[in-house]
């Protein structure tokens, strides 16, 4: 008979038990994903469950009135998985995705051969993805300054959709998803000082235009 003394109980769980993928930094995800012949599908998906709403979110304000918005951010996710080996700094995943989003969005905006679609003042605060950025304080305005404050975010909807179109990006990275400068910068390929640049000038502009709100 062999002797053989059992695994303590804690081993023994830590064994079988699968690792824990929400445990992981995004990081780690990524170097998962990069490891073998193909992504790891697992890492994949919770790197996809994390980020997926940012992504939805970029597509939104950068293409509010497209329909099928849902087709782009698909073959953003396409793309993520067919590449994500050639990313060589993993901890800049979020940006790194963020650019092929714009892209894709210049992309496509470039076959429609088309102008920017005007900005729909119907289109709701609240979306699928949760609350966007410029939502109301946690406080209990009264009926006036409810009125007051939706006519100055209808304002500042139209005054966006209406700057010009890398005026309009960054403005839109910067403020509602809150990049910072060099995210947008590595984002956009374009140099710090040119995304401060142009948040400055567009900043002007809606200040100019919204000044009676503000």
């Amino acid at each position: 008979m062999e002797n053989s003394l059992p695994l303590p109980w804690p081993l023994v769980s830590a064994v079988k038990e699968p690792l824990c993928l929400h445990q992981l930094s995004n990081q780690e995800l990524v170097v998962r994903c990069q490891h073998g012949f193909s992504p790891d599908r697992a890492a994949f998906a919770e790197l996809m469950r994390r980020h997926q709403a940012h992504i939805d979110r970029l597509l939104y304000h950068l293409a509010p009135d497209w329909q099928d918005r849902s087709d782009l951010a698909q073959e953003v996710w396409i793309r993520v998985y067919r590449y994500v080996k050639r990313l060589k700094e993993p901890e800049k995943f979020r940006s790194w995705a963020g650019r092929i989003a714009t892209n894709l969005f210049y992309d496509e905006l470039r076959r429609r051969r088309r102008g920017w679609p005007p900005l729909s003042l119907d289109a709701p605060i609240q979306t699928k993805d949760g609350e966007l950025d410029w939502e109301l304080a946690a406080q209990s305005p009264g009926p006036d300054e409810t009125l007051v404050t939706c006519e100055f975010y209808e304002h500042l909807r139209r005054a966006i959709a209406e700057l010009p179109e890398a005026f309009r990006t960054t403005i839109v990275l910067r403020e509602i998803e809150g990049m910072a400068y060099e995210e947008i910068a590595e984002t956009l390929g374009i140099s710090v000082g040119t995304v401060k640049s142009r948040i400055a000038r567009a900043r002007r502009r809606l200040q100019s235009q919204l000044n009676a709100y503000l």
